[in-house]
């Protein structure tokens, strides 16, 4: 998405923001409300999983090895809300529940995916800052010393 009068730089990079951002109003912004919603360590997957079909509870479940049913639901409840899935209780005995992307759901696939090709692309790069960052911070906290590590309980 770009700005209007910067065609150049992406429309969320050139918005003109406070200075500094006051906390209460980074907090009600929706696109944080959304990033803290697609963020989370599970929304993701299911919404890339929910792209590729439908999937009642359970299926869906055991297609998440590491994921409790708690968490599941929160989260499922959580895209529900959003808007971003839709929830079908079928009549049968006992219920079943289906689980599908609505059609705002399936659009957010298309920056899903093009953040995903950007980190493929950049993954090489991101995995050297990554091991240079954590080197620079392992020093440093060798050089301060042991007065200053925190103290064990």
């Amino acid at each position: 998405m770009q700005s209007g009068t910067h065609t150049d730089v992406p429309s969320m990079v050139g918005a003109l923001l406070p200075d500094p951002v006051p906390a209460e109003e980074y907090d009600q912004c929706p696109v944080t409300e959304v990033l803290r919603r697609v963020g989370d360590k599970w929304s993701v997957l299911v919404v890339v999983l929910l792209g590729r079909r439908p999937y009642r509870f359970n299926e869906l479940h055991r297609a998440i090895a590491t994921i409790s049913q708690r968490m599941l639901t929160r989260t499922l409840r959580g895209l529900e809300t959003d808007g971003l899935v839709h929830r079908e209780v079928f009549p049968t005995t006992p219920p079943s529940v289906e689980y599908r992307l609505t059609p705002l759901g399936r659009s957010l696939l298309v920056p899903l995916s093009a953040l995903a090709d950007w980190v493929v692309e950049h993954r090489t790069e991101i995995a050297a800052a990554r091991s240079t960052n954590a080197s620079v911070s392992d020093r440093d906290v060798a050089a301060l010393g042991a007065d200053a590590a925190p103290a064990s309980s």
